[in-house]
C-alpha cells in the first residue's frame, strides 16, 4: 500500500518528563510534535573520530536513571558509507538523541524496552493470581465499566479505577475457582466521556473479534479469548533457519480458495502451503491477519490490533497454520499496519478519542491525525502508551504467534508530515532529511527495529517505502533505522509502463537494466515485477496485460499457440525472472501470479453488488494438464530451485557487462552464473559472444525455452561453452565488455537463459545427488514434464541445429 497527507504546522517545544516518577502519557521524551530543521555541515572526505558510541550511551551504563543519555555524537558508521550524509549531521544528531533519550526513559520507568513490550501481558483481559484483571488506557473518560455476557452487560457491579496516567483497572476474583469471564464470550468496555454520553467500545487490546457475517455493517463484538491448556494449539516445530536471501509468496488466507468464499487458517495451511513450498519459496507473507471490518481494505484498515480476523478462523487455528509452514521449512512473515488505523469508532481504536487533546489520544488530533486519501487515522507516536500499544503489538504476534518477522506496511507515511501525497521523491538528500521529516515515527521504528532484532536475532523485517530514504535499512546503532530490506517498488511501475503504452522494439534494455539496479548498494531490497498492488480490480497482472481475452480461448496446449499466447508466456517468465536476478537481495510474488493468474482481484464491495466472484484464486488453472498455466508454473519453480542451489540473490558479485540496444540483448553476472536475455521479438543470434569472469567450461542451469516451460526446445542443454581469454590480463579497457574472457550461445528470441560453470572435480558428485533428487540435473534446473518424464539435461526440441553438438564452439 502506498503512502499518500499534508503537512502539518510547527508545534510548541518539547516538554521533558519529571525524574521524580514515570512520564506522563504524551511527553515521554519530549520532542515528540518538533519539525526537525536541517543545518548544513561541512563535509569530510575522511572518517572523523568517533567520540561516543550511541549504541551504548555512557551515562546510560553508569546510571540508568539519568534522562539527558548523550552528548552530541562526533561521527556515525553511516557517513563512512555515504559521506554525503554528513551534510545533515545536525539531523541525525537529533534523531538519534531523541532515540536514545527514549529508550533511556524506558529503561528507567519500565525496566527496559523488552519489558515494555509485553504490555498484552497488563493490558486488556488477564488472568493473574486466581483472578481476572482488565487494564485499558482512556484518559478521557470520567467513568469506566467491564461489560459483556457474564454480566448480562450490566456494568454497575463492575466498575473501573483510574489512576494519574489515564489507566483504568478492574480486578474480578473467580468464582469456584474459575474465571468469572468465560473463555470466548463477548465484552466490551464501557466509558462516559466528557460530554456526558455512555458509549461502548472493544477493548483496545482484545485478542480475538467477531461480526455477523449476515448483516453489511454489523459492529464488531470483542471476545474473551483464554481456552483451556486442553484447547490451546501447542507448537511442535522450530523456527526454520533464516535464508541467506528471501524468496516471499505474498498471500490472502481469504481468498485462497478455489470457490468464490472466504477460506481458513487451516485450508490455507493444509491446501496452498505445500504449493508454496514445492515452488520452492521459502518464506510466506501474509496478509489481512488484523481484525479489520472492511474486508476490500485488503486487512490494511486495522480496527483490532491484537485480534486475528475472525473470517478466516480462531487464533489457534492461525498458529496451526504457522506452525505447518515450520513444518514446510517455510518462514512467516506478517504484513503488520502501524502506519494508521482504520476510521471506524464503534469497532476500532479510533472511538477511544473523544474530543481529548493530543497527549492523551492515540492518534493525532486535527488535520495531521487523519489521512485524507486512506480515509484513516494516523496515530501519535510520541504518545508513552502509543509506543507500549505498537510494540507490545509487534512482541505480542512474535512471541505467541511465531512469526518470523513483519513486513510494515506504508513506510513512506510514517516519514514524512506530508506522507508522500503528491510527491516525487528524485533523490535529492534534502528531501528526506528536512523540516518534512517525522522523527517521532522514525524514532518509533528505530525501537521496534532494535526491539525485534533484540528478541529474535534472524528476524526479517521489511518496509514498504517509496521515497528511497537513505539508511532505512541500515543497523540503528550505525545511524540507520533498522530495518533489513525494503521493497524496490519503482520496478513493477516500470514493467506495467512498459506492457500498456510501449511496443517491445522500443523497450529499452539500458532503462530496464537502470530501474532493476538503481537501489543503495548498502543496503538490502526485495524484487517484485508485481505484488498484490497490481494485481486488484483496476489494474492488470503481467499475464493479464500481455495476453488479455485470449487467456480465456487460447491456454489449451491442445490447439497451437496464437503470437499472442506465445509472446505472453515468454515475457511473463523473462520480466519475472530478470526482475528477480538482477533486482534485488530477494524476491517476491503474490499468491497465483507464479502461473500467470488471469482476471483481476475484486473483493465484495458495493459496486459489484457483495459478490466473491473475483476474490480468489483459480489453482485448478494449473492443475489442468492441457493449459499452458503449468508452464509459467514450472518456471517459477525452476527460477527459485536456481537461486537455492546457486544463492546468487546473496551475492555481493552483480556485473552487467552489455545492454545492446540494437540486438535487445542484456547479459550480466551474478554470483557463480551467467545471465543472457534476448528481448528481440524475432531475432536468433547464433554465436552471441557473452563475457564472463572466470575462464573454464559453462553449461546451461535454467532455459526459458526448454518445453517443459511451454519454450520451442531451441538451446541445448549438453552444449559445453568453453571460454576464450580476452584482451590483455589485468588490463580491463582491452578486454571485451570488461570482462577477461567470453563464450559464445546461441540465443532465441524471447529467451532468457543462465549458464553456470562447471568445476570439473565436483561434477560427478553433483550429477548423482542431483539426479538422486529429481530437482537440480548436472546444472539444468528442470521440474517434472507434462508427461511425467524429467529432462536429464539431454537436448531435446522441436528443431535441430548447430546448437546440439557436444562441446561445439562458435567461431
Amino acid at each position: 500500500m502506498l503512502c499518500l497527507t499534508s503537512s502539518s504546522s510547527s508545534a510548541p517545544a518539547p516538554l521533558l518528563p519529571s525524574l521524580a516518577d514515570r512520564p506522563s502519557p504524551g511527553i515521554a521524551g519530549g520532542g515528540g510534535n518538533v519539525r526537525l530543521s536541517v543545518v548544513s555541515s561541512p563535509r569530510r572526505s575522511w572518517p572523523g573520530k568517533v567520540k561516543t558510541n550511541f549504541s551504548v550511551p555512557a551515562t546510560a551504563r553508569k546510571n540508568k536513571t539519568m534522562v539527558t543519555v548523550v552528548e552530541e555524537v562526533d561521527h556515525l558508521p553511516i557517513y563512512d558509507l555515504d559521506p554525503k550524509l554528513e551534510e545533515f549531521k545536525d539531523h541525525f544528531n537529533y534523531r538519534i538523541k531523541r532515540y536514545l533519550d527514549q529508550k533511556c526513559l524506558i529503561e528507567k520507568h519500565e525496566g527496559g524496552l523488552e519489558e515494555f513490550s509485553k504490555g498484552y501481558l497488563k493490558f486488556g483481559i488477564n488472568t493473574v493470581d486466581g483472578a481476572t484483571i482488565y487494564r485499558e488506557w482512556a484518559p478521557a473518560a470520567q467513568e469506566a465499566q467491564l461489560i459483556g455476557e457474564f454480566n448480562n452487560w450490566n456494568g454497575a457491579k463492575h466498575k473501573m479505577e483510574k489512576d494519574k496516567f489515564g489507566i483504568w483497572s478492574i480486578k474480578i476474583s473467580h468464582v469456584n475457582g474459575k474465571p468469572a469471564i468465560p473463555h470466548n464470550s463477548k465484552v466490551k468496555f464501557r466509558f462516559r466521556h466528557g460530554g456526558g454520553a455512555w458509549v461502548d467500545r472493544i477493548p483496545a487490546w482484545i485478542r480475538y473479534a467477531t461480526f455477523d457475517a449476515s448483516k453489511f455493517g454489523a459492529p464488531y463484538d470483542g471476545v474473551h479469548w483464554d481456552p483451556p491448556a486442553c484447547e490451546r494449539y501447542v507448537f511442535k516445530h522450530p523456527r526454520p533457519p533464516k535464508p541467506d536471501a528471501p524468496r516471499i509468496y505474498e498471500a490472502h488466507v481469504g481468498m485462497s480458495g478455489e470457490e468464490p468464499e472466504v477460506r481458513t487458517y487451516r485450508e490455507f495451511a493444509d491446501n496452498v502451503l505445500p504449493r508454496i513450498r514445492a515452488n520452492n519459496y521459502n518464506t510466506v507473507q501474509l496478509m489481512a491477519i488484523m481484525e479489520h471490518s472492511y474486508y476490500a481494505s485488503f486487512g490494511y484498515h486495522v480496527t483490532n490490533f491484537f485480534a486475528v480476523s475472525s473470517r478466516s478462523g480462531t487464533p489457534e487455528d492461525l498458529k496451526y497454520l504457522v506452525d505447518k509452514a515450520h513444518s514446510l521449512g517455510l518462514r512467516v512473515l506478517m504484513d503488520v499496519v502501524h502506519s494508521h488505523a482504520s476510521n471506524n469508532v464503534t469497532d476500532g481504536l479510533n472511538g477511544y478519542d473523544v474530543g481529548q487533546n493530543t497527549h492523551e489520544s492515540y492518534f493525532h488530533t486535527g488535520d495531521r491525525g487523519y489521512h485524507k486519501l486512506w480515509d484513516s487515522r494516523l496515530f501519535n507516536y510520541a504518545n508513552w502508551e502509543v509506543l507500549r500499544f505498537l510494540l507490545s503489538n509487534l512482541r505480542y504476534w512474535m512471541d505467541e504467534f511465531m512469526f518470523d518477522g513483519f513486513r510494515f506496511d506504508g513506510v513512506t507515511s510514517m516519514l514524512y508530515h506530508h506522507h508522500g501525497i503528491n510527491k516525487g521523491f528524485t533523490g535529492n538528500y534534502k528531501e528526506y532529511f528536512s523540516l518534512d521529516t517525522d522523527v517521532d515515527a522514525i524514532v518509533y521504528m528505530m525501537l521496534a527495529n532494535h526491539l525485534m532484532h533484540k528478541l529474535l536475532p534472524e528476524a526479517t523485517i521489511v518496509a514498504e517505502d517509496v521515497s528511497g530514504m537513505p539508511v532505512l535499512c541500515r543497523p540503528v546503532d550505525e545511524g540507520g533505522v533498522g530495518f533489513d530490506f525494503r521493497l524496490a517498488m519503482a520496478i513493477p511501475d516500470r514493467w506495467i509502463d512498459y506492457l500498456k503504452n510501449k511496443e517491445d522494439r522500443k523497450w529499452s534494455m539500458s532503462e530496464i537494466v537502470q530501474t532493476l539496479t538503481n537501489r543503495r548498494y548498502t543496503e538490502k531490497c526485495i524484487a517484485y515485477a508485481e505484488s498484490h498492488d497490481q494485481s486488484i480490480v483496476g489494474d492488470k497482472t503481467i499475464a493479464f496485460l500481455l495476453m488479455d481475452k485470449e487467456m480465456y480461448t487460447g491456454m489449451s496446449d491442445l490447439q497451437p499457440a496464437s503470437p499472442t499466447i506465445n509472446r505472453g508466456i515468454a515475457l511473463q517468465k523473462m520480466i519475472h525472472f530478470i526482475t528477480m536476478a538482477l533486482g534485488g537481495d530477494g524476491y517476491l510474488n503474490f499468491m497465483g501470479n507464479e502461473f500467470g493468474h488471469p482476471e483481476w482481484i475484486d473483493f465484495p464491495r458495493e459496486g459489484n453488488n457483495w459478490s466473491y466472484d473475483k476474490c480468489r484464486r483459480q489453482w485448478s488453472l494449473v492443475d489442468t494438464d492441457h493449459l499452458r498455466y503449468k508452464y509459467m508454473n514450472a518456471f517459477d519453480q525452476a527460477m527459485n530451485a536456481l537461486e537455492e542451489e546457486f544463492s546468487f540473490l546473496s551475492s555481493s558479485k552483480q556485473i552487467v557487462s552489455d545492454m545492446n540496444e540494437k540486438d535487445k540483448v542484456i547479459v550480466f553476472e551474478r554470483g557463480d552464473l551467467v545471465f543472457v536475455f534476448n528481448f528481440h521479438p524475432n531475432k536468433t543470434y547464433k554465436g552471441y559472444k557473452v563475457g564472463c569472469d572466470l575462464p573454464g567450461k559453462y553449461r546451461v542451469a535454467l532455459d526459458s525455452d526448454a518445453l517443459v516451460f511451454g519454450g520451442h526446445g531451441r538451446v541445448g542443454h549438453d552444449v559445453d561453452h568453453f571460454t576464450s581469454p580476452e584482451g590483455m590480463p589485468g588490463v580491463p579497457e582491452t578486454n571485451f565488455n570488461n570482462r577477461p574472457n567470453s563464450f559464445k550461445v546461441l540465443s532465441p528470441p524471447r529467451t532468457c537463459v543462465a549458464y553456470y560453470r562447471v568445476d570439473e572435480d565436483r561434477e560427478e558428485l553433483r550429477r548423482g545427488g542431483a539426479v538422486a533428487s529429481g530437482k537440480i540435473v548436472t546444472g539444468y534446473i528442470d521440474v517434472e514434464a507434462t508427461s511425467g518424464e524429467t529432462i536429464s539435461g539431454g537436448w531435446k526440441g522441436s528443431e535441430k541445429d548447430d546448437c546440439g553438438k557436444k562441446g561445439m564452439k562458435f567461431d
